[in-house]
């Protein structure tokens, strides 16, 4: 008997529950089914929410003869029968699994098929395909994010299941209790098949009562789901959704969502990659607006990696609530930036005369630094004389921000040095 999520995979595309932005009355895919227009996609998110499903349902919603491989399991020899099939009837889907793990043998076989629509490719993975597959696959094919089911989408697809009597649990007298359906909704992680075989696992191992119907309560629920374990793959293109969300939570300054993604990176035991963007975030995001900032970032470091898990968490809160809060400032490293273009573009220019160096024999004869003023000869260390060479010279890169004390000292320094040049 096959498993309750693989039974009640939609056969339609009216049949999907989730993935509005792509199925719904107007959207994308529902489109290209109602138009019978189908061009080759790739469906791409994380397990267990239903991309195999959506493509056995737009498959299912059109009258073309389609065929399901999986690129790691099928070989070449096994698409060769699907092109021979889409030479006779001029017209064939195939449904690809694991779209990612294509060798580039099979890679070179599909893509003419795909270049004259005889084989529509409508390929599942949970890698992001635009690190992942072949460019010359990828640039046939309209690529899709799908995204996790909501607890209420998941709770559709569960009650679903237990009224239909061809495929799911309808012949079965089931009482489930709210909280018990809750749990089956929220703790899958927004993995639908999770739940779905959970469900069938509880009813088809609760003993019915006298009444012949089985009682599914929340203990029942909670031994059949457990909670559901993080995933968090460190090499996974997710990994660095993490990282990103983490950075640019510092940068808004919520304190409350950069805890959250600090959790998942610790739940997830990476230590190096949290301290290394943590470093990052104190001299790109916070910089000059708060200098201390850097040092003290840097001593939960080191904290932390004396300490190990789980206590390295708790000066790596500390870092991250004072990275958080303080004020931010991007303005050293930008200004860099700005001159590294210029290099870039050939904007160099000769060095001028005075400021090359006058330390080896025959400078002085060459007339190399004996213009130059040395600024400790001059009260406050400061002298009037141009440093930037000559196609350079009212350059201006750095443009201080109000954000602290301390960078607000510097800007006044700064505009008082401008003002006397």
């Amino acid at each position: 008997m096959k498993p309750l999520a693989f039974r009640m995979r939609p056969t339609k595309i009216e049949e999907i529950i989730g993935q509005e932005h792509l199925v719904a009355e107007g959207k994308i895919i529902n489109r290209m089914v109602k138009a019978k227009h189908l061009s080759s996609m790739i469906l791409y998110g994380p397990p267990g929410i239903g991309k195999t499903s959506i493509a056995t349902a737009i498959a299912g919603s059109t009258k073309t003869a389609f065929r399901k491989l999986n690129a790691v399991v099928n070989n070449k020899k096994d698409m060769e029968i699907v092109a021979a099939e889409a030479k006779m009837s001029g017209k064939v889907i195939l449904i690809l699994d694991e779209v990612h793990r294509l060798d580039k043998a099979k890679q070179d076989f599909l893509l003419p098929y795909l270049e004259n629509g005889m084989i529509i490719l409508i390929g599942a993975t949970t890698s992001n395909p635009y690190h992942a597959i072949n460019p010359a696959i990828r640039s046939r094919c309209q690529i899709f994010e799908l995204h996790p089911l909501s607890p209420e989408e998941i709770k559709m697809a569960l009650e679903r299941a237990l009224t239909d009597e061809k495929d799911g649990l309808g012949n079965y007298k089931v009482s489930i209790t709210e909280e018990a359906l809750h749990h089956f909704s929220n703790s899958c992680a927004g993995d639908v098949r999770s739940a779905l075989n959970a469900l069938e696992l509880a009813v088809l191992s609760s003993e019915k009562d006298g009444a012949e119907t089985i009682s599914i309560d929340l203990k029942t629920a909670e031994e059949c789901l457990q909670k559901k374990s993080f995933v968090h793959d460190k090499n996974g293109d997710a990994h660095y959704d993490v990282l990103s969300a983490f950075q640019k939570s510092i940068r808004g300054s919520d304190v409350n969502a950069a805890l959250h993604y600090l959790a998942r990176l610790i739940e997830a035991g990476d230590l190096v990659s949290i301290n290394r963007r943590l470093l990052v975030i104190a001299y790109e995001d916070i910089g000059l607006a708060n200098p201390q900032a850097g040092g003290r970032t840097l001593q939960a470091i080191e904290a932390s990696e004396r300490l190990g898990f789980p206590e390295a968490r708790i000066p790596l809160a500390n870092a991250v609530v004072e990275l958080c809060l303080s004020p931010k400032s991007n303005s050293a490293y930008k200004a860099l930036d700005e001159a590294l273009i210029d290099i870039r573009n050939g904007l160099s220019g000769e060095i001028l005369p005075h400021l090359k160096d006058a330390h080896y024999e025959g400078a002085k004869t060459l007339g190399r630094g004996t213009d130059y003023l040395y600024p400790h000869d001059f009260e406050n260390g400061w002298v009037k004389q141009q440093y930037l060479p000559e196609r350079l010279k009212n350059k201006m890169y750095y443009k201080p921000k109000k954000t602290g004390k301390f960078e607000l000292a510097l800007k006044q320094i700064y505009e008082k040095l401008l003002k006397s040049q």
